[in-house]
């Protein structure tokens, strides 16, 4: 599996009620934090809506509620 980085697109994969994001909200890495003794890493998350206005931000300490998303370019 390929690490997650900076401007990968990734959906959640749990519920962030707090947030107001659900299962499934898709997002944009903006931020990524090696783990350091004071904090654990993990990544800041943007959450647009179709106007592309920042709806959320979410601060994902463990990389097992996000999933890479993958698009394949098509010919035109």
């Amino acid at each position: 599996m390929e690490e997650i980085k900076n401007l990968d697109v990734v959906a959640l994969l749990v519920d962030l009620p707090e947030l107001g994001l659900r299962r499934g909200a898709v997002g944009t890495v903006i931020e990524m934090f090696t783990a350091t003794p004071h904090h654990p890493g993990g990544y800041i998350v943007e959450f647009v809506d179709e106007a592309g206005e920042v709806y959320a931000q979410a601060d994902i300490t463990d990389p097992t509620q996000l999933m890479q998303l993958h698009f394949r370019q098509q010919a035109a």
